[in-house]
Formats: structure tokens, C-alpha cells, sequence
């Protein structure tokens, strides 16, 4: 019996799907996944020879101007709601993750500065850091530790996680918005009370003034 010719290239009988295929492939993954894919990781679960990125870029232009869209998040991929519709979702809310004024400034520190040291971390707020602050960072996986400083004690730094740029629905920390669309969304207090001690000086208590600022799905 004779048999079938191998593709020399690929070492395989069997070829990729066509393009459509592959879409479909992808958008059930994207839709099933509870967290961002990868193209590795996509082309891992395709035949041999898909092209999951292409088949991405046809993906996000059949949801264009849907309810939901195919979004980027650092290296990875997801199904996200449209921003202009996240509204619709105020009561899917399960649990509501308190943070106080220390953690979401160190938080937002080491966003707007990342990669950076707990030293650095302590000397912008002017105060001290405490363990459980940066462990809660952790636990919730919005923060996670870098590569260590070249320097004397070679520190490690810290720097955000690909679930936090997704939960703000960010691409990358680039894309983090200014103080005024901060304050207009509500994640910034304008100003503290009169008579309050303003951010950074030594009367602050690391368990002050808990918020409910960021809520976490």
C-alpha cells in the first residue's frame, strides 16, 4: 500500500484549517477562558500551522462596535465589554476588596513608577510601608515582584500585574490616565478635610481612612 505524501515543511498530513475555522477556534477560548491568552498559548491549542494572530485581527474586526470586543491586555488576549457599556454591570459586583489610603497609594506608585523598590516606594509617600500593605497587593495579584536592583542589598522591585491592567481594562501601564481623569472618576479624593494631615507626612496610619474605591469582580 502506498502512502499518503508528508508536507515537507510541516511533517504533517493534515493541514491548518481555513482562516474562518481558526476564528472560531479562537473566539471560543477567548470566550471559555477566565483569564487573558496568549498567541502561544492560543497556537498550543490549535492544529498544526494555525495562525492565531491573524485570526485574532479578524476576530476583533467581526466584534467592532458590539457589545463585546477583543481586547489586548499586556501580551495576552481577552473578551471584554465594551468601556461604554461597563454600566450594565454595576450589579455583577460579588465582592467589594477595602484598601486603604496606604495601599492605594502604594498602589498607584508603583504603577506610575514601576519597577520600583519598597525604599523608593516609602521615600515618595514619606512614610514607611508596612508588610501587610504590600502583602495585600499581592494576595489580590495587582502587584507582583520584579527583577532585583544591581544595587548594594540588590532589592527587589515591584511592578503591576497583568490582572490589574485588566481589571481598569489598560493595555499596558502606559496607558494609565492622568490625576484629572482620575479625580473626575472618582479614584482620587480632590482634597483632604480641612484640619486632615495632608498625603505622606508621619501622622498618616497605615490602616487609615479605608476605601472602597476599587472594587474587585
Amino acid at each position: 500500500m502506498t502512502e499518503a505524501p508528508q508536507d515537507e515543511g510541516t511533517g504533517t498530513l493534515f493541514e491548518a484549517p481555513p482562516l474562518a475555522e481558526q476564528e472560531r477556534m479562537v473566539e471560543a477560548v477567548l470566550f471559555a477562558s477566565s483569564e487573558p491568552v496568549t498567541i502561544a498559548d492560543l497556537e498550543a491549542r490549535m492544529p498544526h500551522g494555525s495562525d492565531a494572530a491573524q485570526a485574532i485581527e479578524m476576530l476583533q474586526k467581526r466584534y467592532e462596535g458590539r457589545g463585546v470586543r477583543v481586547v489586548k491586555v499586556s501580551e495576552a488576549w481577552a473578551i471584554r465589554t465594551a468601556p461604554d457599556l461597563g454600566f450594565l454591570m454595576q450589579k455583577e459586583t460579588v465582592e467589594t476588596r477595602k484598601l486603604s489610603r496606604a495601599a492605594i497609594e502604594t498602589l498607584a506608585i508603583v504603577a506610575y513608577h514601576q519597577p520600583c523598590t519598597r525604599a523608593e516606594i516609602e521615600e515618595i509617600r514619606g512614610v514607611s510601608v508596612s508588610r501587610g500593605t504590600i502583602d495585600q497587593l499581592l494576595e489580590m495579584e495587582w502587584i507582583r515582584l520584579g527583577r532585583r536592583r544591581m544595587t548594594p542589598g540588590r532589592p527587589v522591585t515591584f511592578v503591576v500585574t497583568p490582572q490589574f491592567l485588566d481589571h481598569f481594562g489598560l493595555e499596558n501601564a502606559r496607558d494609565l490616565p492622568g490625576l484629572k481623569e482620575l479625580r473626575a472618576a472618582g479614584l482620587l479624593e480632590n482634597r483632604p478635610p480641612p484640619g486632615a494631615a495632608p498625603l505622606g507626612t508621619p501622622e498618616e496610619s497605615e490602616d487609615d481612612d479605608q476605601s472602597e474605591l476599587f472594587e474587585e469582580d
